[in-house]
């Protein structure tokens, strides 16, 4: 049998599973009485942890939601998936948030077990992040906050916005998510004023507040990543292509990025491509990497640009 403080830690570790368990059940697995059950339910209350319990046949223990953060118990590999969490926290590109997550990382680091700091001590030591060309942008963690906060509740948000080219606008939304992509996140939204989706930058997102009023959801269009994606790629494009590709969807979309370009079947074995590139010149190399037949549709000046080229290499390799 179990001396009393490690049956709590595993009744408190059954406890976390999501569902619901009787007293029997709990019984059986912790090999005790059920009064003893209840007595361990008891001390794990006047410890801080809220089990609640639910009388009658069909009713049991489940661990529910508290006013105040209790200890948390964590096994190996959420341990180690929280430090590093928190060392990347530290580090991140959420501002106001470094040194709470320090505070969290050093409680967290004092109470590890050697084994464990061992491991998270070889992934520090023997991992390197590639410093980026340029600095990433900074985002409010109050603002990311308000925001999933709008998301959850169905509230209406405005806030003021600054757009790619710098000019300035203020904004009366529906919010529906935000995409975390590398450095950048993104709020899709429904605009009420244009009655459009819209993505927008979080870093270029001021002045945020819930205005109070709920909205009943609407269907989104397409998945909300695949929305970032595409907008976020044309948006850095000077050039944008639609090209009928003479391949299936499928193995065109195996050899490209996704951050690059978008596929649409047209039948099993044509597709169309969208994409782009700040030159012409790198387009028509891109599209001649794909290792496919293509036919260029837009824009005109790579059309006579892919036909230019064509003839340069037809005479490359002579008669």
């Amino acid at each position: 049998m179990l001396e009393t403080s490690a049956r709590l830690l595993r009744l408190l570790s059954l406890l976390q599973t999501p569902r619901e368990w009787t007293g029997t059940e709990l019984a059986d697995r912790l090999e005790v009485s059920t009064r003893t059950v209840r007595n361990d339910v008891e001390r794990l209350r006047a410890l801080g942890y809220p089990v609640n319990a639910n009388r009658g046949s069909a009713g049991g223990y489940r661990l529910g939601a508290g006013a105040e953060l209790p200890p948390l118990l964590l096994d190996d590999e959420e341990a180690v998936a929280v430090t590093i969490g928190l060392h990347t926290a530290a580090g991140g590109t959420i501002a106001g948030i470094e040194e709470t997550a320090l505070r969290a990382l050093a409680k967290v680091e004092r109470v590890l077990p050697s084994r464990l700091r061992r491991r998270v001590s070889a992934l520090q030591d023997y991992t390197v992040a590639v410093p980026r060309d340029e600095p990433g942008p900074r985002v409010d963690s109050e603002v990311l906050v308000t925001l999933t906060a709008a998301c959850r509740d169905r509230e209406r948000l405005r806030f003021r916005y600054r757009s790619h080219g710098g000019e300035p606008s203020a904004r009366l939304v529906e919010p529906y998510q935000l995409v975390n992509w590398g450095r950048r996140w993104y709020l899709v939204a429904w605009d009420a004023e244009r009655e459009d989706w819209r993505t927008f930058r979080v870093d270029r997102l001021t002045e945020p507040f819930a205005t109070g009023a709920r909205f009943t959801p609407r269907e989104l269009p397409e998945d909300v990543v695949d929305r970032v994606r595409r907008g976020v790629s044309s948006a850095a494009w000077r050039y944008t292509a639609k090209v009928i590709v003479h391949a299936s969807a499928e193995v065109v979309a195996a050899r490209i990025h996704s951050a690059v370009g978008t596929v649409r079947a047209l039948d099993a074995d044509t597709c169309e491509l969208h994409t782009g590139s700040e030159t012409l010149n790198g387009l028509a190399v891109h599209l001649g990497l794909l290792d496919l037949g293509f036919t260029v549709t837009e824009p005109p000046e790579l059309v006579d640009l892919v036909r230019r080229l064509s003839d340069r290499y037809g005479r490359a390799v002579g008669p």
